[in-house]
């Protein structure tokens, strides 16, 4: 009876699925389709994330795991989310080295208030490889004509994801994603538009400060115009 209800709270709690692909993007990111009789109809703003159930520790068991949508296919009824992979044993990692098609997967329905505000004058885009997910269908969802700038950063070449436009890719060679001097060197040097536009700055937190500061302290952007999403830090866990 017990475990009757806890999976009738499950069943209302989280969508159902199944992995249907799995498929290595870069060095670090791996794409994994999920499709199901439940993702009719998702209602989904490119930007917008899903928290992943991950674990077999019971029916309301598990730890969740937030993974950005990179697409939605209606007429296949699937998603595609990618992860990075920051290595070591931890849960989210390890399901996302291992996982296959097949596999059962619950997750919740996408959430999330980092999107496109389709008036601004133009668009800036700044993160790291946890960030690029968010923006490749952020970019898609551009409106026709409107005008993208903005830099993603990679530890190498081989790390960095394929997105729309024509946005900086720069390289940080082994030092830390952290703080990351690279990227706030390589926003620094973006020649945008004279006058604020709105920028999405996303991935590590600390980089995502000295972003945010470079723009309004430098640039002169008001604070409202700058929008971030801090999916990680070092030492700080319970962050998207």
């Amino acid at each position: 009876m017990r475990r009757t209800l806890a999976r009738r709270l499950l069943d209302r709690m989280f969508l159902q699925g199944e992995v249907i692909e799995a498929e290595q993007l870069t060095v670090n990111m791996r794409r994994v389709r999920i499709g199901g009789a439940d993702l009719a109809d998702l209602k989904w703003t490119p930007g917008q994330h899903v928290r992943l159930l991950i674990g077999d520790r019971g029916p309301l068991g598990g730890v969740l795991r937030t993974y950005s949508i990179w697409r939605y296919d209606p007429e296949w009824e699937a998603v595609d989310l990618i992860g990075y992979d920051h290595g070591g044993d931890s849960p989210g990692a390890t399901w996302l080295r291992t996982v296959e098609p097949g596999q059962e997967v619950a997750f919740t329905r996408p959430d999330g208030g980092f999107v496109v505000r389709e008036e601004a004058p133009f668009h800036l885009f700044a993160g790291e490889e946890t960030a690029s997910v968010a923006f490749g269908a952020m970019l898609r969802a551009l409106p026709e004509g409107a005008s993208a700038y903005g830099a993603v950063e990679a530890d190498g070449p081989d790390g960095h994801l394929d997105l729309p436009g024509s946005l900086v890719r720069v390289c940080r060679d082994g030092a830390p994603a952290a703080s990351s001097e690279t990227l706030l060197r390589a926003v620094r040097e973006l020649d945008l538009p004279d006058g604020p536009g709105v920028a999405y700055l996303a991935g590590e937190a600390r980089t995502i400060q000295a972003v945010r500061a470079h723009l309004v302290n430098e640039r002169g952007w008001q604070r409202k115009d700058v929008r971030t999403k801090p999916f990680w830090t070092p030492g700080r866990k319970g962050m998207d």
